[in-house]
């Protein structure tokens, strides 16, 4: 039978990424329930646990499974996209069935590895991983942190295995020709049902422009109003009005370039009260005395009290 064209909607609009407060004696499982919470009453349209914002790299088997479960449970009816990315193929499939049980209606695998992997490897990997899903499954292809590099043709080889049903790429130029050249290009060589989402919070305006059908966001797994206001412009085709709320962050955006998204939200976390102090896996670290104000300047400039 043909390939479904129609788009899953697990896999558009916007989907909010979540910390995973933890310190070294465990995770702090009311803390990420409160967030899950919060994020299903702003009403965003799903959510990723255990992404990278979501530190899976540093967690257990057991503990991530206990996360899903907990993500799931308090995330009503928006759907549940779980991080199941590990160093060997047998750790993947194993946290695959962990996050099907746990009622994950999807799943996000990015290419983790210590030693250099090969295109056919990585794409052994997706192949041997989908042979075993039963629910939709979003590429993560985030460069900088695997340092790996998916080409346009592995993503095609890829697009076209079962359950594959979204693409998670970087940040597009901010030239809207170069930007919308890169979709493109992309959406060319994949199957119509599997959706392009864009990451890198500041570039999502760029990206939804170019014809991204989802941001996968990690400010909006904190704070998700102001970024299903963008997120709703777009979706009436108020791109100037999107474009307008986007600036409105520009404070945040601009932390987010000089010290990485996951330490400003943890340290933004902090701040609010919305997790411990610590909340991050050693040896990271939230942002020092210095970084901290600079924190709650950008969440004054932005007015967080009106976002929360």
């Amino acid at each position: 039978m043909p390939a479904s064209t129609t788009k899953p909607p697990t896999f558009t609009r916007l989907s909010a990424f979540p910390l995973t407060p933890m310190d070294e004696d465990g995770i702090d499982e009311a803390a990420f329930a409160r967030l899950v919470s919060r994020l299903a009453s702003a009403g965003v349209d799903s959510i990723g646990a255990l992404g990278s914002t979501g530190s899976y790299a540093y967690l257990t088997q057991a503990e991530r499974a206990r996360v899903a479960r907990i993500a799931v449970q308090h995330a009503g009816n928006v759907p549940v996209i779980v991080g199941i990315g590990a160093l060997r193929t047998k750790q993947v499939l194993a946290l695959a069935a962990d996050a099907q049980n746990a009622g994950a209606a999807g799943v996000l695998l990015a290419p983790v590895s210590y030693q250099s992997l090969t295109e056919d490897e990585v794409f052994g990997l997706y192949q041997d991983v989908t042979r075993e899903l039963s629910v939709p499954l979003c590429v993560y292809d985030n460069p900088a942190t695997t340092h790996f590099q998916f080409s346009d043709e592995l993503h095609a080889r890829i697009a076209h295995l079962p359950h594959v049903a979204s693409i998670k790429i970087p940040p597009v130029p901010s030239d809207s020709d170069a930007a919308r050249a890169r979709v493109d290009g992309l959406r060319s060589g994949i199957p119509s049902s599997v959706t392009i989402g864009v990451s890198g919070d500041a570039a999502a305006v760029d990206g939804l422009n170019a014809g991204c059908d989802a941001w996968y966001s990690v400010l909006a797994g904190l704070l998700p109003k102001p970024c299903l206001a963008i997120s709703r412009a777009f979706s009436r085709g108020d791109i100037e009005g999107a474009a307008r709320q986007s600036a409105l962050l520009e404070p945040v955006w601009a932390l987010f370039r000089t010290h990485g998204s996951l330490r400003v939200v943890a340290t933004m976390a902090e701040e609010l009260g919305l997790t411990g102090s610590p909340n991050l896996p050693q040896p990271l670290r939230a942002l020092d005395w210095a970084g901290r104000a600079l924190v709650r300047d950008a969440l004054q400039a932005i007015g967080v009290v009106d976002w929360s």
